[in-house]
């Protein structure tokens, strides 16, 4: 087991509760053990039956939790870049960009990026504080952009820091001023620190070969399909997906006819599941009697015990 799980899968199938029985079975096991939700319904408080909010916090022996939340995040980035401003730009335009910023908060992507941003902190000052870090993520395709965040922020921050060294080389010839000295400009701090970082937490995910996902699904045909599609997507990245778990079993005894003829019709999927997945193990937790709560997660949790 890598020490960074990405836990994913299609919205609703359940990757809280599976999140959050693995977070409690490696805390078990003796691993100190990190939990971070990224899904904005954040429903790991839900069933931990405690507020984790924010900051990170202890949640049980060997397991802390966080759940991160993109527009606190997203908002909180924007207020730094407002107050570098003030330090850097005339008070002229100061008003304007600062209304620019404003509408970026809610900018397509602003939230995915802050989410980034907040993850990339995480594993850079966690990874060696912790032997496990578990996230629990949005839907696969939010995911997966995530993932692809990197090369896209890698290649525009480039182009941002080539237009700042070429404005700061031409104000400072204008101002007999030395035009190769740009280690003084607060712009290019900051979008350098950025890329380092991101670069940083890339290195440690894919070419440490620290990061692994494993995804849930259930027994139907649409996430059957989409985790088809994300496994493929995935080994562009050259990221493993060794484990996938199958949530919400149904029971064998039905006795109604209806839920015979689901049993029948998840028997099919589960067979589809066990060919086009013939290469990861695969976990198969039942459907539970009672909503997911704390009392219950250590039984789920004995599940994942043949992980590792």
């Amino acid at each position: 087991m890598k020490k960074i799980v990405f836990i994913g899968g299609k919205g609703g199938v359940g990757k809280t509760t599976c999140s959050s029985a693995f977070a409690v079975y490696c805390a078990k096991a003796g691993k100190k053990t990190l939990l971070v939700s990224t899904d904005p319904a954040h429903s790991t408080s839900d069933i931990f039956e405690r507020t984790i909010g924010l900051e990170i916090v202890n949640i049980r022996e060997n397991l802390d939790a966080i759940e991160i939340d993109a527009e606190f995040e997203s908002t909180k980035y924007i207020n730094k870049i407002k107050g570098n401003l003030k330090n850097i730009v005339s008070p002229v335009i100061v008003e304007e960009i600062t209304r620019q910023l404003d509408a970026a908060i809610v900018s397509p992507g602003s939230h995915e990026s802050a989410m980034f941003d907040k993850m990339t902190e995480i594993i850079n000052e966690k990874v060696d504080e912790y032997d496990q870090i578990i996230f629990d993520t949005a839907p696969t395709g939010h995911t997966i952009r995530l993932l692809s965040l990197p090369e896209m922020l890698g290649t525009w921050i480039d182009s941002l820091m080539a237009k700042r060294r070429k404005a700061v080389k031409l104000f400072k010839m204008a101002n007999s001023q030395d035009p190769n000295k740009l280690d003084d400009d607060p712009i290019l701090k900051i979008l350098m620190r950025r890329k380092n970082n991101m670069e940083k937490a890339r290195n440690i995910m894919i070419d440490d070969q620290k990061l692994q996902f494993i995804f849930v699904l259930n027994a139907e045909k649409l996430p059957i399909e989409e985790t088809k599609k994300a496994v493929n997507i995935l080994k562009k990245y050259n990221i493993p997906v060794n484990e996938l778990i199958v949530n919400r079993i149904l029971p064998e005894d039905m006795k109604d006819d209806f839920w015979k003829n689901k049993k029948g019709l998840e028997r099919k999927y589960l067979n589809e599941i066990s060919e086009a997945f013939s290469n990861q193990k695969i976990i198969r937790l039942p459907l539970l009697q009672n909503d997911m709560r704390a009392q219950y997660i250590d039984e789920v949790a004995e599940y994942f015990k043949d992980i590792y």
